[in-house]
């Protein structure tokens, strides 16, 4: 089944990092969507169909930073960017929500953004994180590296299926690698994303991409796109 990946995208420079990161999910074999959250109804008709134009606007510049002119585009309200991409996710059934680092993150350190967070706290769908000025350090993925589970193989078999996606080897060494996917914590429901204290440490000291997935449910990827 070809995973259904969802970009938060605003049209900041750290959100086109989130689609340097989708690029590479799309080139795997995944669908992409891109999704922008308003918090409100404009005052007036007039104003309220400005907004909307101007949503759509960036959603489609950020479909063509994607490659994909004809890319889907989500207009969501919600007064929480978090809660608006869950609800998103769960109704389109969406097996990734990328993400950009927040704002003034180091280039090449990654930072989860508030409405991130909020759904590596029990979100329904894996949830990736692109490093600030990914668009620009993004020389490709060769190495992906594990930050597994006891007793889930879901974090290792989405490595594993990634790098054969992408002929990527899965490193366990513990050295630098282009992408890290991570475990959620045994706590946490099937289908859910929780993190641990140490799987937060990994994402905070992280020089790559990372991917959080959800308990007990990889994401496979058996599909590649071809040029």
């Amino acid at each position: 089944m070809t995973p259904k990946v969802i970009v938060s995208y605003d049209d900041t420079p750290n959100d086109q990092d989130a689609v340097a990161l989708a690029r590479r999910f799309r080139e795997a074999g995944a669908t992409v969507a891109l999704a922008y959250v308003r918090h409100s109804h404009a005052t007036d008709r007039e104003a309220e169909i400005r907004e909307e134009l101007a949503a759509r606007a960036l959603l489609e510049h950020g479909a063509n930073l994607l490659g994909d002119p004809a890319a889907e585009h989500h207009i969501v309200l919600n007064a929480s960017t978090g809660d608006g991409l869950r609800e998103l996710a769960e109704r389109e059934g969406a097996d990734i929500i990328v993400f950009g680092s927040e704002y003034r993150t180091a280039p090449g350190t990654v930072s989860p953004l508030t409405s991130a967070k909020r759904l590596l706290d029990g979100g329904p769908a894996a949830v990736a994180i692109a490093p600030a000025g990914f668009r620009e350090l993004d020389r490709g993925i060769s190495t992906i590296g594990v930050n597994p589970s006891p007793d889930d193989t879901s974090a290792g078999d989405t490595a594993r299926a990634l790098a054969e996606s992408w002929g990527a080897e899965v490193s366990t060494d513990g050295g630098r690698v282009d992408l890290l996917v991570i475990a959620s914590r045994p706590e946490a429901p099937r289908g859910h994303v929780l993190l641990t204290a140490l799987a937060e440490y990994a994402i905070d000291t992280a020089g790559s991409p990372v991917l959080v997935v959800p308990r007990e449910e990889a994401v496979q990827f058996v599909s590649p796109v071809t040029a």
